[in-house]
C-alpha cells in the first residue's frame, strides 16, 4: 500500500473546500436544476430542514447526518419531467418539491473526523459512500509529521462504532483536534466527494507506482456489469429503473456476433448542463438512438413540440423566470447532442459524432492514470471501456468505486507495519 494512504488524513483534502450549503427538500425542481447547473459536481445533496426544536441547538456531525435525505442528479430530474403528468403541466412540474423526486438513501453520506486516515476514508467510499461530511477546522496545515500505523507509540485499534473512525488509544475525541494541530469550528462542515479523492490521488501518482501505468484490464478495474439500452428501444426505458452506480445507460447496437457496439449514453453526467425540458420530452418520445444521435433529420418539424425559453437562450428551468420569453422548437442541440446530416441510421460510424453525444471511452489496454485523467478532465463519473482491437465494441466501464477498489487492494494495512516502523525510526 502506498505511504500516502497512511501518512495523510481527511483534513489534508479539505484545505480550500467551501463550507457546506444545504439544499432543502422543500425547494422546487426548478431551483434544483439551477443549483445543479451551478454546482461543481454532477448532483446535489438534499437535506431536511431543522425542526423548531433543533433550530436553537448547535449540531454535531451525527445530528447533521440524520437530516440528510439523498443525492439528486440530472437523470433523476429528467426522468421525473418525462412523466405524462409533468409533460402536460410543466409549470406544476417545475414547482414540485424535490422531496418527491430525490431517491432517499442516507448511506450515500458518512460523517468523519478531519483526523481520519485517508486509507480509512477510501475504504468507506469504495463501498458506496459518495460524500464525506467533515467538520470545518481552522489552522489546518495538514499533518505536522508523517502519519502511520503507529501513532504516538500506540497501535490504532480504537474503532468508534458510530462513525467507523479509527482513533488512537491514548487520546479521546476532545483532544484529537489538538493532536492534529487544528481547531474544529462548531456547526460548520464541508463535503468531500469521490472526485476530490481522485483529484488528490492523481497528484500523487509517483507514490502509487507501478499502478498508474498498469492497464485497467490487468488491474481488474473493468466492471462488466453495466446497464444498456438498444438504440431501437424507447429512450424512456432509462427512466424506469435508474442505476445508482453509476447513473448511466450505454446506448448500444447489437452486432451479428452477439457483441454490442456503443453509440452514446444517457447519463447524469451527460445531462448535467442540458435543457431539462427538452431532454424530458426527448426521453418520453424518442428512441434511445434518436436521443443520442439527434433528430433534426429523422423527425419532421411538425411533430416536434415548442418550448417557452428565456430570451437569453437559457430554458425557463435554468433560471429564465421573469425574463422575456420566446418560442423555440425542440432540437436535439438543446439536449446537448449534435446531429450529423449523414447519420440517418443508428449504425453510424462514431467519427461522425459531434459535441457531447460522443461517449467517453477508453480501451481495455488504457492505463489507470489515463482513465483517471479522462474522468477528471471531463468531470465524468465513469468511462466506458471498449476492446483494444475494436474501439466500438463495449466490454464494461470504470467508475469511481472501481478506481478506489484498485488503489486500495494491493496490500493490506498490516503488511505496511514494518515499513511504517522503520520510517518512524
Amino acid at each position: 500500500m502506498a505511504s500516502i494512504f497512511l501518512y495523510h488524513v481527511v483534513g489534508d483534502l479539505t484545505v480550500g473546500k467551501p463550507e457546506l450549503v444545504e439544499f432543502s427538500e422543500n425547494e422546487t425542481v426548478e431551483a434544483a436544476i439551477k443549483a445543479i447547473g451551478e454546482s461543481t459536481e454532477c448532483g446535489i445533496a438534499i437535506w431536511k430542514r431543522k425542526s423548531s426544536v433543533q433550530k436553537g441547538l448547535i449540531e454535531n456531525a451525527e445530528m447533521r447526518h440524520q437530516r440528510f435525505v439523498g443525492i439528486l442528479n440530472p437523470l433523476d430530474i429528467v426522468a421525473f419531467l418525462a412523466t405524462d403528468d409533468c409533460l402536460n403541466d410543466q409549470d406544476k412540474a417545475l414547482n414540485t418539491p424535490v422531496s418527491q423526486v430525490v431517491v432517499p438513501d442516507s448511506t450515500l453520506l458518512k460523517e468523519v473526523d478531519p483526523g481520519t486516515r485517508l486509507i480509512d476514508a477510501l475504504e468507506i467510499m469504495k463501498h458506496g459512500v459518495r460524500r464525506l461530511l467533515v467538520p470545518k477546522s481552522i489552522g489546518w496545515r495538514g499533518m505536522s509529521k508523517r502519519f502511520s500505523i503507529l501513532y504516538n507509540g500506540k497501535w490504532l485499534k480504537n474503532i468508534d462504532s458510530n462513525s467507523n473512525i479509527i482513533i488512537p488509544n491514548n487520546i479521546n475525541r476532545s483532544s484529537s483536534s489538538a493532536t492534529t494541530a487544528t481547531t474544529i469550528i462548531r456547526d460548520k462542515y464541508c463535503c468531500l466527494s469521490r472526485e476530490d479523492v481522485i483529484r488528490f490521488l492523481i497528484g500523487c501518482l509517483g507514490a502509487l507506482a507501478p499502478l498508474p501505468l498498469s492497464s485497467i484490464s490487468s488491474l481488474g478495474a473493468i466492471n462488466p456489469n453495466y446497464c444498456s439500452i438498444e438504440a431501437s428501444a424507447p429512450a424512456i426505458e432509462a427512466a424506469r429503473q435508474i442505476p445508482r452506480e453509476p447513473s448511466a445507460f450505454a446506448i448500444v447496437e447489437p452486432t451479428p456476433d452477439g457483441q454490442h457496439k456503443i453509440l452514446g449514453e444517457i447519463s447524469a453526467s451527460k445531462l448535467w448542463k442540458c435543457d431539462y425540458l427538452a431532454a424530458a420530452w426527448a426521453l418520453a418520445n424518442l428512441s434511445a438512438g434518436q436521443f443520442v444521435t439527434g433528430v433534426e433529420d429523422n423527425v419532421s418539424s411538425r411533430s416536434l413540440p415548442e418550448f417557452m425559453v428565456a430570451g437569453n437562450g437559457a430554458s425557463l428551468a435554468n433560471g429564465g423566470s421573469g425574463q422575456l420569453l420566446r418560442q423555440r422548437t425542440f432540437s436535439s442541440r438543446g439536449v446537448g447532442f449534435f446531429n450529423n446530416s449523414s447519420s440517418q441510421t443508428f449504425g453510424v460510424n462514431r467519427s461522425m459524432y459531434r459535441g457531447r453525444s460522443v461517449p467517453l471511452t477508453c480501451k481495455a489496454t488504457s492505463s489507470l492514470a489515463a482513465v483517471m485523467a479522462q474522468m477528471l478532465s471531463h468531470r465524468a463519473t465513469h468511462v466506458w471501456v471498449t476492446e483494444a482491437e475494436n474501439s466500438d465494441v463495449l466490454v464494461g466501464l470504470v467508475g469511481y468505486a472501481d478506481i478506489l477498489a484498485v488503489v486500495t487492494q494491493t496490500r493490506s494495512p498490516a503488511a505496511c507495519i514494518p515499513e511504517a516502523q522503520s520510517t518512524e525510526r
